[in-house]
């Protein structure tokens, strides 16, 4: 009977063979990289607890409650647009997957980084402006009203919606937590600190509007069918408040982890340096010859 509950739960609510070729890909890689590389413990943990956020997250029954009550989605939203990006990148997972590659794998991979479409590419995808905005833009634009009822009743657009926030996540921290200094790095440090509490404030602006608001202002989960028994206005203003504080709070870590980096800069002396100022010297005033 226990059993049973519990195959129910790890059953997929809408299976997907992509995401599951492709979760067991990076973890294969990532295993295949432990092993020929030293890696910390901490580290390891950080990014399996990722990877199990990002599964139960999409790949399990759970599924079925975000799709079918507000607050549980923003649990949903919270989970893969800011804990599990933070978890995966804080564990700095980079290095230990190329090194489970292919040697071939890691030649390709080079030589397309740094070819001409390569890192046009990047310089766009990864443009700290560009990221930064689509790291809060996206949030706001799938908490539109009629945005979030064509994800809930598509369900390519559903599946779109949750990858396009999982993905700006781990651009975001990406850039947030670099360990380089700037260059090679694409931010400053200290902006790497600042950053989230920029980012922060229209997400708590939105998640207070939620809140407060006297409307059901998603009906979509009406039609739907909603998973628990509950007044409409304190499903969504739980959902709010989720979307406000705990998001905060993760932005908040990661602003701290930023920190962190830049302390560590500063006593390797990684820092650049500015050049000292220049002293401009006085010349003595030459007293002007008397008039005839």
């Amino acid at each position: 009977m226990l059993a049973g509950g519990l195959v129910k739960w790890i059953v997929p609510w809408e299976f997907s063979w992509s995401f599951l070729a492709l979760f067991v890909a990076v973890a294969w890689l990532y295993l295949a990289g432990a092993r020929r590389l030293r890696v910390t413990i901490g580290r390891q943990a950080a990014f399996w607890t990722g990877m199990a956020i990002v599964y139960v997250s999409l790949h399990t029954y759970l599924d079925y409650f975000f799709e079918h009550e507000f607050f549980m989605h923003r649990i949903q939203q919270v989970l893969l647009h800011h804990l599990a990006p933070l978890l995966l990148v804080a564990a700095y997972p980079g290095t230990v997957l190329r090194a489970g590659m292919p040697l071939r794998w890691r030649v390709f991979l080079r030589r397309a980084a740094r070819g001409v479409v390569g890192r046009s590419v990047a310089a766009v995808l990864l443009n700290p402006a560009f990221v930064t905005v689509s790291f809060v833009g996206l949030i706001l634009v799938w908490l539109i009203p009629d945005m979030q009822t064509l994800a809930m009743l598509d369900w390519r657009i559903y599946r779109f919606m949750n990858w396009s926030m999982m993905l700006s996540g781990l651009a975001y921290w990406w850039l947030v937590l670099d360990h380089r200094p700037k260059p090679p790095g694409r931010m400053t440090p200290g902006i790497r600190v600042l950053s989230p509490a920029l980012t922060m404030t229209p997400q708590i602006l939105a998640g207070a509007i939620v809140t407060f608001s006297k409307a059901d202002l998603y009906p979509i989960f009406e039609i739907c069918g909603r998973a628990f028994t509950m007044n409409v206005l304190t499903g969504q203003l739980i959902g709010g408040v989720i979307m406000w504080v705990p998001a905060a709070i993760i932005e908040s870590i990661g602003g701290l982890l930023a920190m962190r980096q830049w302390l560590r800069l500063s006593r390797a002396g990684r820092l650049p340096k500015r050049p000292p100022p220049v002293r401009r010297v006085s010349r003595p005033s030459v007293p002007s010859p008397p008039s005839q």
